[in-house]
Formats: structure tokens, sequence, C-alpha cells
């Protein structure tokens, strides 16, 4: 039998994630020791009161069935959270909705916005879920340079007048993956005036809220006006190490937050109720757990750039998130750099290409080790002769 997939999943090819990991698995069964920079996953646990939590919770046999959507208490404990944090008032009811991971609710929201044809405004480089809902949606990328020279913020005055009355939605990330820049309130106004005057639906994605280590992050939400422009998704994966756990949420405007509800009832049944009694506990307790994150991660920033400074490959020291974004040093390609590294070194990073156009020339490196492996790193590039 001749079994065709449909004409929608050329856009959805073999990643250069699984290109990388296929590799590295090659370098395992040839002996090579590996040192895996690539993938952003949280290699520490998540707080031990949100695991004795967990368990508690998976002993009680009513807490089986069904979710549906989230719990009152879960959105509850959002809400509080980001009055907390931010200073900004969430209705739980009408603007916060649970989804199953931000991710879950990145690739299904613009299938809720927009049209087939329709354009989406989108930063480029970028976290690579965004191309993937906008390819669901069968919407059409307008891509956003994020640079260097512009703080790696986009230049929302560059874009042509004519994209600007067509586009529906606009993507943002600050703190950012892969490139680790972070918003002023500035900027945000700037974007809800230009939403708000060109009927532009914005989501920010904040899944690196709490991973800071100079000035702490700004919430989309706390702009004035933002509520009435957009949304904002966070997680549990990284700021709490719950990453396999796949919780997060969804805040802001409550006429999005309808439309991505009414999707999600005809997809999933909710999240595990015990998965949901542990994220209250983690929304609940936030400070101590994230200061001695924020302190371990910091530690690991510092080993790693002082380790590459000295190697004369001279890095920016990132202010926020679990990853470094590096300018490819003598002229090569980010995925040709990246190849090289784990031939020569058994250093597994993320080619910057691999996020869009404009991150050719640089690589994407995860804080996700411990102390002593960063160390190592870096004596083995020292070791290589790359530098």
């Amino acid at each position: 039998m001749a079994i065709a997939l449909s004409k929608k999943m050329n856009a959805f090819q073999t990643s250069i994630f699984n290109e990388l990991n296929t590799y590295k698995n090659k370098k395992i069964q040839e002996g090579q020791q590996m040192i895996d920079l690539s993938i952003g996953s949280p290699d520490l646990p998540p707080p031990s009161f949100v695991m004795e939590e967990l368990a508690s919770k998976v002993k009680d046999p009513n807490l089986y069935r069904y979710s549906l959507e989230g719990t009152s208490e879960f959105l509850t404990a959002v809400t509080n959270y980001y009055h907390r944090q931010y200073d900004v008032s969430i209705q739980h009811k009408k603007e916060a909705l649970m989804v199953m991971g931000s991710q879950d609710g990145l690739v299904h929201l613009p299938s809720v916005i927009t049209d087939p044809g329709d354009i989406i405004l989108v930063p480029n480089p970028g976290y690579t879920a965004y191309d993937a809902g906008i390819s669901l949606a069968e919407a059409v990328p307008y891509s956003m340079p994020v640079r260097r020279e512009n703080q790696f913020l986009p230049d929302l005055d560059s874009i042509p007048e004519e994209i600007r009355h067509k586009a529906k939605m606009m993507i943002l990330n600050f703190p950012g993956n892969p490139v680790p820049a972070m918003a002023t309130k500035k900027f945000f106004e700037t974007v809800v005036d230009f939403a708000r005057k060109y009927n532009i639906i914005v989501l920010h994605d904040f899944a690196y809220s709490e991973l800071y280590y100079d000035r702490k992050p700004i919430s989309f939400l706390s702009v004035n006006g933002a509520k009435e422009v957009g949304i904002e998704f966070n997680s549990l994966s990284k700021s709490f190490n719950m990453a396999g756990c796949r919780i997060g949420y969804v805040v802001g405007n409550e006429f999005v937050i309808e439309g991505l509800n009414r999707l999600k009832s005809n997809l999933d049944f909710g999240v595990f109720l015990p998965i949901q009694y542990a994220a209250i506990r983690a929304l609940e307790n936030t400070n101590n757990f994230s200061d001695e994150l924020r302190k371990i991660y910091k530690q690991r920033r510092d080993i790693l750039v002082d380790g590459l400074h000295s190697l004369g490959w001279n890095v920016d020291r990132p202010s926020a998130s679990m990853f470094i974004w590096a300018k490819t040093p003598k002229n090569y390609s980010s995925k040709e750099f990246s190849y090289k590294l784990m031939d020569k070194t058994g250093i597994v990073t993320i080619p910057g290409v691999a996020f869009g156009s404009e991150g050719e020339s640089y690589t994407r490196i995860s804080l996700v080790q411990q102390e002593d492996v960063l160390r190592l790193a870096v004596d083995r590039l020292k070791e290589s002769g790359m530098f």
C-alpha cells in the first residue's frame, strides 16, 4: 500500500537537533566521552518540597481522574504568583489557563489567532517551536532580526507598513532562547503601542523569568495596556526544574485565553492532578529555591565565560537564562563549528543557524552541567588547539 503524508509535513523535517544527537551517539559508541551542552534541559532536581508533594498526592486514589483543565487552586496560585512577583492582577477564572508546558500553548496559539496565509512576526533567531506553530496554522512568518547592534531587540521601525497591516500576531521572548537578551520597559511600551495601532496580538514567551543574575526581568503584562493586546506564557520547567512534568500556564487577554481554552478542550484532558498540586507548592514557595537556583547558574555562567575568555574566546556574559550565545571564532559557519567541537573536544553545542538565518556564525551553549564538567570543557578546548 502506498502511504503518503500530508503536504503540511514538508514543513517538519528531521531537525538539526536529531542530527547532532545521532552524531553524538556515534562518537560515544566510538569511545569518546562527550560533554553535552546542547539541549536546555535542567540537570538539577525540583525543590524537595515539590517532590514530596507529588509523592504524597500520587498515593491518593481520588486524583487519577481527568483534570480536564487547570484546577481553581492551580490557577489561583498562578495569579497570586504574578501579583507577588510582578504586581500584575490576573482574574484566575478568565485570564489564566493551564497548558502542558508552555510549548504546548506556544505551538497551538497561532491556530487560534490566524488563518492560513496570515502573517506572524517572529524573532530571528528564535526558539524552534515558534516555526512549528506557524507551520501548523499555515500562517506566514515574517522575520524580525534580533542583532547585537540593537541589544538583540527587534527593530519594529524596520517592519514595512504593508506587513504591519497584514500581521495578526507577534512573538517575543525575553529573557530569550537562544539569545539571552533582556527587554526594557521602554521596548515593551513601544510594543504595546505598535500592537494596538495595527491590531496585532502579542505572545510573550516568559519561560526563563526566574533565571536571571543582574536584574529581574520585566513581565510584559506589567506594562500599561499589555493585557489589552496580548498574553504571556510561563512554565515550571526551567524555573523549578520540572521539565518532565509538562506543566505551564498562559495569562493575559481573556478573549485570547478563551480561544486557546476552546481549542485545548478538543485536544487533551489536562495535566495529571498530582502534578498540579506539586506545581502549586512550587509557585507558593519560590523565593529561597529560586535564589539558590540563580546562584548555581550564575556560578556555572562565570566558570564557563571566564574560562572561554582565558582562551581568547570573548563571549558575552549573559544577564539571564541558561544559555551563552557565542560568536563562533575564526569565521567558522555555525554548523561547521559545532561538528568540529564534537570531533576535537567531545563538546556538544547547538549551531546558531538551527534557530534561524540570523543565528549563523553563532553557537548556543547550555549551562546544564555541573561546575567540574564545565571546567573540564574549558580544559578540552584549551588542549584542542582550536584557539
